[in-house]
C-alpha cells in the first residue's frame, strides 16, 4: 500500500475556537451544572424537613471544603448563566449584533461573572 500526503483536517489541537463559540459551549455546560446543583439544593431542603440529624450531617456535607468547592463552582454557573442570558436578551431586540459587539459584550458577561461570584462569596463569608 502507497500513503498519500493528503492534508489533514484542523483537529482540535490545531484549530482554536474563538470566544463566542467557547462560551456557548461553556453556557449549555452551566445550564447542566446549575440543574445538578438544584438536586442539591433540594436535598438541603428535604433534610430540614427530615429532622435536625439528618439536616446537620448535610450541613457538615456542604461546610466540607469539598462542599464550599462545589458551591462556588455552582454560584459561578449560576452567574455564568444569567449574564450571558441576559447578553441573549439583549441581542434578542437586535443590539451588538456585530462581531466587534459581540466580543465586548462577551467579556462584560464574564467579567460580571467575576465581579458577581465574588461579592456574593466575600458578603457571604463576612
Amino acid at each position: 500500500m502507497t500513503t498519500r500526503n493528503r492534508p489533514l483536517s484542523p483537529h482540535l489541537q490545531v484549530y482554536r475556537l474563538p470566544l463566542l463559540a467557547l462560551m456557548s459551549i461553556t453556557h449549555r455546560v452551566t445550564g447542566c451544572g446549575l440543574a445538578v446543583g438544584l438536586f442539591v439544593l433540594a436535598a438541603w431542603l428535604g433534610s430540614a424537613a427530615f429532622g435536625p440529624t439528618l439536616f446537620n450531617q448535610m450541613q457538615a456535607l456542604l461546610a466540607h471544603p469539598i462542599g464550599y468547592l462545589c458551591l462556588f463552582g455552582w454560584t459561578v454557573c449560576l452567574f455564568f448563566h444569567l449574564c450571558h442570558g441576559i447578553r441573549h436578551l439583549i441581542w434578542d431586540t437586535g443590539w451588538t449584533l456585530g462581531k466587534a459587539e459581540a466580543y465586548t459584550t462577551g467579556y462584560a458577561a464574564l467579567a460580571a461573572t467575576v465581579v458577581l461570584s465574588v461579592l456574593v462569596w466575600l458578603v457571604a463569608l463576612i
